[in-house]
């Protein structure tokens, strides 16, 4: 199923359900690292309870017996979706399935590629991987698909070849999605539009929303461009 999961880019749980509290559905939800380093694990088991499918964004990176442990935690709260980092490499990817299966039969796992905020001269200067940057996307991705992952984070600039290379039914997870330009700290950005003709199976879209005047009108239009139909009250 395709989603749009609304970033929760606020600190609090309060700010999270005054916004919440304006949409009469349930939209998908992605809940960061700010979030929940702030609220915890109660935060995310009270809205799986109230029926948002929750997209728990951690980027678990770590040894692989670490990873496993805490996969494990993270599988008993029930979340739709949730990721590790694929540098950690392929042992640490399976140790990590591993953890999650061992509570969670549904819950999908996700690796992240390279950050949105990423540019090639930045890969190839500071973090010392050399090459094109679309092409360590794809070497990482592989690695996720060959460890039992069910997808991977990646921009739009890069799912279509995933695609090519992995097969249609392996997830692609995009953000950095914008309706037009932008002036923030994402680089490799798309429209809603573009992530839907790439085959990208969910966007994530958290601040042009979070902090726009009318999040609900807001959050209508990427869901048009995106080509899906959200019905809200007015």
């Amino acid at each position: 199923m395709r989603n749009l999961y609304l970033a929760l880019d606020v600190e609090t749980r309060d700010e999270a359900f005054h916004l919440l509290n304006r949409f009469s559905n349930r939209p998908a939800v992605k809940v960061g690292m700010e979030l929940f380093y702030r609220e915890g694990a109660r935060f995310i088991e009270e809205l799986v309870d109230l029926g948002y499918p929750v997209f728990l964004d951690v980027k678990v990176h770590d040894i692989p017996e670490t990873t496993r442990r805490t996969m494990r935690q993270i599988g008993r709260l029930g979340v739709a979706v949730t990721n590790v980092h694929t540098l950690g490499g392929e042992k640490m990817m399976r140790y990590a399935l591993d953890g999650l299966r061992m509570e969670s039969d549904t819950t999908r796992l996700i690796g992240v590629t390279q950050l949105t905020s990423t540019d090639e001269r930045m890969m190839q200067t500071e973090l010392g991987i050399a090459g094109r940057l679309d092409l360590a996307v794809i070497r990482q991705a592989t690695l996720a698909k060959r460890a039992g992952l069910d997808g991977v984070v990646a921009s739009v600039q890069e799912a279509r070849m995933i695609h090519q290379e992995l097969g249609d039914t392996f997830m692609t997870v995009t953000p950095g999605i914008r309706l037009g330009g932008t002036d923030d700290d994402q680089v490799r950005v798309a429209t809603p539009h573009e992530a839907s003709r790439a085959g990208v199976h969910s966007i994530v879209v958290g601040r042009p929303i979070t902090r726009a005047a009318d999040p609900v009108t807001m959050y209508d239009q990427f869901m048009k461009e995106w080509g899906q139909t959200y019905e809200t009250n007015r």
